[in-house]
């Protein structure tokens, strides 16, 4: 993949670098479903607990061909380091079977209340639960900690969604609308109208769902919020989540948004890089409150 350059000719760093750095060993492999993209990889920081937990979702624009769970390896081990069990998730994407409308929303959901299954045997404190999520995976993050804003007759809807402390979006979407032209240039014409079931989706019909399916419409969601974005993000530009704080905040949520210099959207991904201050105290934040 070509890389993007700053001013100064250097690089950013692409997706073929994050999906080469290297972590520890996932200490669980769990299934939360039958397809073979639902399951996560568990990893436990030393000790018994109760621990916190930071369920991850990797990026890639809905699209499996871009990235899966490995891609956010690193990410996950280095919140392991940090005293935090990680969850890190696989789901259904938009060119799976079964993905798109509505099964990449649920997997999402699954696997967060999948956490219950595994909290007993793991030590998992599920009263300090967050999610974390890149690019598309910040979508997916911040759509789980709305999903409880669901009206019954939604088919994304669940009767007892797990409580999360808060989300962190890492340089990713709240508003699918907004992102539509973006995700058009950068991942695939259209990704945006695949992930909600188009073709043969009338137009009311696709309106109803990005009102159950663009967090920026299920506003407010009555947790804490973090999104951090880049100075230099292509993908998802600064201006699309200070769009979405600005609503968030006029909806009454908590809601912070840091923009980090010097960086693109897959430092995003990189602990040690210049954004990994940012996201280590923003997930210290929400777990500790």
């Amino acid at each position: 993949m070509t890389s993007r350059y700053t001013s100064d000719n250097h690089p950013f760093v692409t997706p073929d670098v994050v999906n080469t750095l290297p972590s520890k060993p996932a200490d669980v492999w769990s299934a939360y479903g039958s397809a073979p993209s639902q399951y996560g990889e568990l990893r436990l920081p030393k000790g018994d607990g109760p621990n916190p937990v930071a369920v991850v979702f990797h990026g890639g624009c809905w699209l499996s061909l871009y990235a899966d769970l490995h891609n956010a390896d690193a990410l996950a081990d280095a919140l392991r380091d940090e005293g935090i069990a990680t969850w890190n998730v696989e789901y259904r994407c938009v060119d799976q079977d079964g993905g798109g409308w509505p099964g990449t929303f649920l997997d999402a959901g699954l696997a967060v209340d999948h956490l219950r299954a595994l909290a007993g045997g793991h030590g998992l404190d599920l009263s300090r639960v967050i999610t974390v999520g890149h690019s598309a995976g910040g979508h997916l993050a911040l759509w789980t900690a709305a999903r409880h804003r669901l009206p019954e007759e939604s088919p994304l809807w669940t009767a007892d969604p797990l409580g999360l402390r808060g989300a962190i979006v890492l340089g990713g979407p709240g508003d699918l609308k907004a992102f539509a032209p973006h995700a058009d240039a950068e991942c695939r014409q259209g990704v945006v109208a695949e992930l909600l079931g188009k073709p043969g989706v009338s137009s009311e019909s696709l309106e109803a769902r990005y009102r159950c399916g663009s967090p920026v419409k299920l506003l407010p969601l009555g947790v804490r919020q973090v999104t951090i974005s880049t100075e230099h993000d292509w993908v998802v530009p600064p201006e699309l989540g200070a769009a979405y704080v600005e609503a968030a905040r006029a909806a009454g949520d908590p809601v912070e948004h840091v923009i980090v210099s010097n960086a693109g959207h897959h430092e995003l991904m990189v602990p040690g890089s210049v954004t990994w201050p940012a996201i280590c105290r923003a997930v210290h934040a929400l777990l500790e409150s």
